[in-house]
């Protein structure tokens, strides 16, 4: 290959990058050509938009904005973080959610229809008032009462103690109040002929015994 060979195929070459440049060129200049009505019109609208809002907002306001925003570029990367984690906990959530709200929504509906918050309400308007009624005293010494009660009606709770109640219950039901006469002296002493008084005097006897627990406060002694 001899020189002018090379300078024609270097001219070619030329001919063919110049072509593709011009026609970059021409397909820049179609789409400035395409894209600047609308950009004319973005422009103006920026410009009507930014004449409504220029008296509250100057080029100081948005230089502030944007010094505060790279201060506090570490305080939104955090609070990223933090979006990011909270909506990793939604998902992870999200179908223990889908099962327990029905669920919830039931529970609550049984409880409206079983009158639960209705005693709720009154229970706190009881509360209202006894506020209003006692001193914060009053109620101390109330509650200690209260303690002692529990422990009462925890005692009235053994076997042997419900065992009375329970009998003892049962004696109005079995009385003939019709039958009861007026008894002397000698009268008291036939009666204790009869087994069932003796039965009862026996018990009339144990039950004194017991009483006296009301004096000294001490168990006594063969009861």
């Amino acid at each position: 290959m001899n020189d002018e060979s090379l300078i024609l195929e270097q001219l070619d070459y030329l001919r063919k990058d110049i072509s593709s440049i011009s026609d970059s060129a021409r397909s820049l200049q179609e789409l400035r050509e395409e894209l600047s009505p609308r950009v004319n019109e973005a422009i103006a609208v920026l410009i009507k938009e930014l004449a409504e809002v220029e008296a509250d907002c100057t080029l100081e306001d948005v230089a502030y904005l944007v010094k505060n925003a790279m201060r506090s570029v570490r305080n939104m990367n955090w609070s990223l973080d933090q979006l990011k984690s909270l909506i990793d906990f939604l998902r992870s959530v999200e179908p223990l959610l889908k099962s327990s709200v029905p669920q919830s929504i039931y529970l609550l509906d049984q409880l409206q229809q079983q009158g639960i918050f209705q005693i709720i309400s009154a229970m706190f308007e009881v509360t209202q008032k006894i506020a209003k009624t006692y001193t914060a005293e009053d109620l101390e010494q109330i509650g200690d009462g209260v303690v002692r009660l529990v422990g009462i009606a925890k005692k009235l709770t053994s076997p042997n103690a419900l065992n009375l109640l329970d009998k003892a219950a049962e004696i109005p039901g079995k009385l003939d109040m019709s039958r009861a006469k007026p008894v002397g002296v000698f009268g008291a002493a036939c009666a204790m002929c009869n087994p069932e008084v003796k039965q009862g005097m026996g018990v009339l006897l144990e039950i004194t015994k017991g009483l006296a627990l009301l004096k000294n406060g001490t168990q006594v002694e063969g009861a």
